[in-house]
C-alpha cells in the first residue's frame, strides 16, 4: 500500500528473532552483530537494496544511540531525524544530517513530506510503533534471525491496535534467515 496522497511513504526494516524480540534486555543486539559477522561477503539481506529506497531516515534516540557504537557512521549524508521528548547530544561530526524531534509522528512525517522527502525509512522498536499507532507505516520487511532469546525488547506489545498486512514477499536468507515484506492494508 502507498501512502497517503501528500505524505511520505513509511517504511520499517527489521531483524527480529524468532520469539520477536528486537533486542536484549539490556539494548544488546550482540546476536545481530554475530549473525552479521557470519553473512558471506556481499551478503546483506536486501539492505542495501532498501535504503536505497529512502531518502530520510526517523529513529528513537536508543536506536539512535546503539548506531553510533558502530564505529563508522551507518547513514553516511542520509538525512537522520532522531525522535526524543527528552533531547538528545548530537556529535559534532554528525550535526548536519541529525536532527532531534519530540513531534508526534503525524505532524514529523507531514513536515517531512513539506520537506520534499517521500521515502521514510522507520527504525527502533518503539519509533515501529508509535507509527503504526498512527497508521503511518506502509510496508513492514522483518527478516527472522534462527534464534530464541527467551527476553529481551519486543518488537510488538499488546497496546498496538490491529493492523491488517498483506504478504509482499518471502526469501530464505543464508544461515536460515527467512525475510518477509509485507504491506499493511489500509
Amino acid at each position: 500500500m502507498t501512502a497517503a496522497p501528500g505524505r511520505p511513504s513509511c517504511a520499517a526494516f527489521l531483524a527480529v528473532s524468532v520469539d520477536g524480540f528486537i533486542a536484549r534486555e539490556d539494548g544488546s543486539v550482540d546476536w545481530l552483530n554475530e549473525i552479521n559477522a557470519a553473512m558471506p561477503p556481499g551478503e546483506d539481506g536486501g539492505y542495501g537494496d532498501f535504503i536505497a529506497t529512502v531518502d530520510a531516515i526517523v529513529m528513537g534516540r536508543h536506536t539512535f544511540a546503539t548506531a553510533l557504537t558502530f564505529g563508522a557512521w551507518p547513514y553516511g549524508t542520509m538525512p537522520v531525524h532522531v525522535l526524543s521528548r527528552r533531547g538528545t547530544t548530537i556529535p559534532a561530526a554528525l550535526a548536519g544530517t541529525v536532527t532531534t524531534s519530540g513531534e508526534a509522528p503525524a505532524t514529523l512525517v507531514s513536515r517531512l513530506g513539506a520537506a520534499g522527502h517521500r521515502r521514510l525509512y522507520v527504525d527502533g522498536g518503539a519509533t515501529v510503533r508509535s507509527f503504526l499507532e498512527a497508521g503511518l507505516i506502509d510496508d513492514l520487511t522483518l527478516t527472522t534471525i534462527p534464534v530464541i532469546l527467551g527476553q529481551g525488547i519486543p518488537l510488538f506489545g499488546a497496546a498496538l491496535p490491529e493492523v491488517a498486512l498483506e504478504l509482499g514477499a518471502v526469501r530464505e536468507l543464508p544461515l536460515g534467515l527467512v525475510q518477509v515484506r509485507y504491506r499493511v492494508r489500509r
